[in-house]
């Protein structure tokens, strides 16, 4: 049980944006938790958004769960899909909120992640899923970068690090 967080870093678009990185991250906690809400500049209801670890985009591997408004279902993510965001088609001035959770995100081993996701709609359509994953890496996490599938994110999408001790 997470005993302490502590904001490590923040961000905010004040325009458009490609990606948003947070590097640097020191090993002086127990876990990691990012915590976002974005919309991208793409002429679609919806996107994804794409996460990288240390630079890399490889060794992902998980499972989702996901429903859509009409349907739902589960599928195999093999690639760093991290979560749904709003796209500029989509009902104004909303958000895709997600939240991704590293657990162990220092130690030596590989690193498992769970993700909460939902792309804001006021429509018969709109996306959530929950997500559990493997970077089959034994580096520690020393930075994570989201971009999204298309487009760019727009003014006002924010993201938050925490550092979570359990001692």
């Amino acid at each position: 049980m997470a005993t302490s967080y502590t904001l490590i870093d923040s961000y905010e678009a004040t325009g458009s944006v490609a990606s948003i990185e947070f590097s640097a991250i020191a090993p002086n906690w127990t876990d990691l938790k990012v915590v976002w809400s974005t919309r991208i500049s793409a002429a679609s209801t919806s996107g994804n958004d794409i996460i990288s670890i240390n630079g890399s985009s490889a060794s992902f591997t998980g499972r989702r769960l996901y429903g859509s408004g009409s349907g739902g279902g589960s599928s195999d993510t093999v690639t760093t899909w991290a979560g749904f965001n709003s796209g500029n088609n989509g009902t104004a001035s909303t958000f895709g909120n997600t939240e991704i959770y590293f657990p162990n995100a220092f130690g030596s081993t590989y690193k498992s992640y769970s993700i909460d996701t939902v792309q804001e709609q006021n429509g018969t359509i709109a996306y959530s899923a929950i997500s559990a994953g493997l970077w089959s890496d034994t580096d520690a996490i020393t930075s994570i970068t989201l971009t999204p599938d298309a487009g760019s994110y727009v003014q006002y999408s924010t993201a938050y690090l925490y550092g979570i001790s359990n001692s």
